[in-house]
């Protein structure tokens, strides 16, 4: 196995965990005949909280469910294979605070579950730190979540979003907190490339592969004038 796809199934293994879970739980659910629909997040209630910590694993039905777990593994592994050293910051952050400002700016009396805010939070941190960061790789990881990702801006419209019974404060709550950790770490993990030019790398060296007793040609004297004799020879 080479180093870039032992690099991806890596970079894939927690995404795909947070996917498993989210599976387990309707799996639980349905196999069990119970909603775990109260165990979402209600927000401005103090027994509520606890929906931060399971807001990502609770989907209304199949058909969410299975629209955000492709997000998932693929944003997920983005951001695992491009910003390893930050993956984990982000991915826990955008977790926790795009849910608690979900608590805070959400409908009180609504309950809120899915893992849309996180989804939203990973896409705008990669859409925005690969601009930012002006490397060249990241820039088109970029390009390619507004691919396609690109229509995430209509979830965040109340209008829209109240006509299809989604959370449009979870996604502008998610989408808040990845424009914040792009901005507040655009100075860890990958950076744009910098080109080093080293001026004595560019110049042979004269002396390369000369016999150090031996002068160079232009360090040799010039004879004196009683050196030089001339002769003439006639031919007869």
């Amino acid at each position: 196995m080479n180093q870039d796809r032992k690099k991806f199934f890596g970079s894939l293994a927690i995404p795909a965990l947070v996917a498993t879970l989210m599976l387990a739980a309707k799996i639980a659910e349905m196999a069990f005949s119970i909603d775990l629909g109260r165990w979402g997040l209600a927000p401005h209630s103090i027994q509520g909280l606890t929906g931060i910590l399971t807001l990502p694993f609770l989907h209304g039905d199949w058909e969410h469910l299975f629209t955000n777990i492709p997000a998932v593994l693929v944003l997920g592994t983005a951001l695992y294979y491009c910003y390893p050293t930050l993956a984990n910051p982000v991915m826990i952050i955008s977790w926790l605070a795009s849910g608690f400002l979900t608590w805070c700016i959400g409908n009180p009396g609504s309950i809120h579950v899915g893992a849309s805010a996180l989804i939203y939070s990973l896409n705008l941190f990669l859409i925005l730190s690969g601009f930012i960061r002006g490397n060249r790789q990241l820039i088109v990881i970029s390009l390619i979540m507004v691919f396609l990702y690109g229509g995430f801006v209509w979830g965040m419209i109340p209008a829209l979003a109240k006509l299809q019974n989604i959370s449009w404060e979870g996604h502008l709550s998610g989408a808040i907190v990845g424009v914040l950790l792009a901005l507040v770490l655009r100075k860890k993990g990958p950076q744009k490339e910098e080109h080093h030019w080293d001026e004595d790398d560019d110049k042979d060296d004269p002396d390369e592969g000369q016999n150090p007793d031996e002068k160079p040609y232009w360090d040799v004297p010039m004879p004196s004038n009683e050196d030089l004799k001339v002769e003439y020879r006639f031919r007869n």
